[in-house]
């Protein structure tokens, strides 16, 4: 990670290196995501920044989660999971430089267009499944999956992005590590998850996506999260169902999926690999 020097101000020191920062797109509690531009040459490159402050992000989080995040973000090399542009620091704060994803994110698609049809939705899902099975294959789970956390390019693609609760699953000797952090949104979270046991990360990912697909054909969530001891039940007894309104116009194969995505019995919840494989997913 490259350090910027103390006596440059913020703007001289990132256009320095070739980076200009622009308008505001969303703020945490101690991060916030900005517009940017790199310019080498004559080539301008358009791009988001998420800049962390260090003086005011939980210690927690800066001594376990976001070196995590700054370790495996570098690597990501799929064209369903967003890619790092550089990672530079000054003085408190980081700057991680990305793609750019200039349709907003699938929140705010369904939340603006409704349902999707379900052609859109296979070819959505194969590149988000696509992405998770790239993530599992190096041994790294999302562990915060949910649909403000999927992009929308230009050109209508699909990347998963935001790995700040992203981990390695297997320790230094490649043996298989559950994970005990209680991550991301209650309203994509597992059952395992929910319940507060040792879980494995990888099967509560795809969970995860399991709403998230259940969310793109329904333009609905499929539990309330406003009482987790409720939705928990709720998630354990399958107390769910498809929307009315689109139900009988959802091919059977899709419903299938959908379901054994979200499966509480472990045995039974579909693997990323098994979703990628299933009927419905390789229709033409």
């Amino acid at each position: 990670m490259a350090a910027l020097t103390s006596k440059e101000s913020e703007d001289t020191a990132l256009e320095s290196r070739g980076y200009t920062l622009g308008k505001k797109l969303g703020q945490g509690s101690y991060a916030k995501v900005r517009m940017a531009e790199y310019r080498a040459g004559d080539k301008v490159e358009k791009l988001a920044c998420k800049i962390v402050d260090k003086n005011v992000a939980p210690k927690d989080f800066l001594a376990k989660f976001f070196p995590r995040e700054l370790d495996i973000i570098p690597k990501m090399d799929h064209p369903s999971v967003i890619r790092v542009h550089s990672i530079l620091e000054r003085n408190m704060k980081v700057y991680i430089f990305m793609q750019c994803a200039e349709n907003g994110d699938l929140l705010e698609h369904i939340q603006k267009n409704g349902v999707i049809p379900e052609a859109r939705t296979r070819a959505w899902v194969q590149q988000m499944i696509s992405g998770l099975i790239y993530l599992h294959n190096l041994n790294i789970c999302h562990r915060d999956l949910k649909c403000e956390n999927v992009l929308i390019t230009k050109n209508h693609n699909l990347k998963i992005a935001d790995l700040g609760f992203a981990r390695y699953v297997v320790d230094a000797e490649g043996k298989r590590v559950l994970s005990h952090t209680y991550c991301g949104s209650a309203a994509y979270a597992a059952p395992e998850v929910v319940k507060g046991t040792p879980y494995n990360p990888k099967m509560a990912d795809v969970w995860s996506m399991g709403v998230i697909v259940y969310i793109m054909v329904n333009a609905s969530m499929p539990f309330d999260d406003s009482n987790l001891n409720k939705m928990l039940r709720d998630q354990l007894n399958r107390n769910w169902s498809f929307r009315s309104k689109v139900r009988d116009k959802m091919s059977p194969d899709l419903k299938t999926m959908i379901t054994r995505m979200i499966e509480p019995d472990l045995t039974k919840r579909f693997t990323a690999d098994q979703v990628q494989q299933c009927e419905w997913m390789n229709r033409s």
